[in-house]
């Protein structure tokens, strides 16, 4: 269906294992980044769901900083699940304040659907799918609010849960926890159409 992907997933804290096996059900060559020589000659990342401030403190004692940041800025596609949707973002509200990469131009609730307990399952609509979806929130965040050139492509309960904007993809659910690997195929569309604009921009 695709032609395979060195796709990257953070491999700091969080679902990192789950991802890597869907990625290996769509024929993808996943690859487990903990060190900034890790994202050499990748096609793409995820950033996995988890505790958005422990990836972050993470990020920071891995030196994975600038080096995420640059591989955002040569237009590699990026798709942040959950906590990866918070680290992201430019911004967060609300009292669970955490830092970001400050890359997709949305501001976001962490927690926003609540803790732990809070947690569920719905089926929701995703803009250019003609079945619903089936989503599985995890002590989910929710966007806030979206800048310009920000498209919303999902919503539950008048809550925005996943939108897109240039190379990046966020979700506030978990798309590796069901076997409907939609998400992941727009992502790795996504890869391929920034493949294609990396090239005919060098």
């Amino acid at each position: 269906m695709f032609s395979p992907y060195r796709i990257g997933v953070l491999g700091l804290q969080g679902a990192i294992s789950e991802h890597v096996s869907r990625l290996k059900e769509l024929k993808q060559q996943p690859v487990v980044v903990k060190k900034p020589t890790d994202l050499h000659q990748l096609d793409g990342l995820i950033i996995p769901g988890g505790e958005s401030t422990a990836i972050w403190k993470l990020i920071e004692e891995n030196h994975l900083y600038e080096p995420i940041q640059n591989f955002a800025t040569d237009g590699k596609a990026i798709f942040g699940t959950c906590a990866g949707l918070v680290l992201l973002s430019k911004e967060t509200i609300g009292r669970d304040y955490t830092p970001t990469l400050q890359l997709m131009d949305i501001t976001v609730e962490r927690n926003g659907f609540g803790r732990q307990k809070d947690s569920f399952e719905s089926n929701i609509q995703v803009q250019n799918m003609k079945e619903s979806y089936h989503a599985v929130f995890i002590r989910a965040p929710y966007i806030d609010s979206v800048g310009e050139g920000v498209e919303v492509i999902a919503a539950y309960d008048d809550k925005i849960v996943a939108a897109r904007q240039k190379n990046y993809l966020v979700c506030a659910f978990h798309p590796e926890l069901t076997d409907d690997d939609r998400f992941l195929e727009i992502f790795i569309n996504m890869i391929s159409s920034a493949e294609t604009s990396i090239m005919f921009n060098q």
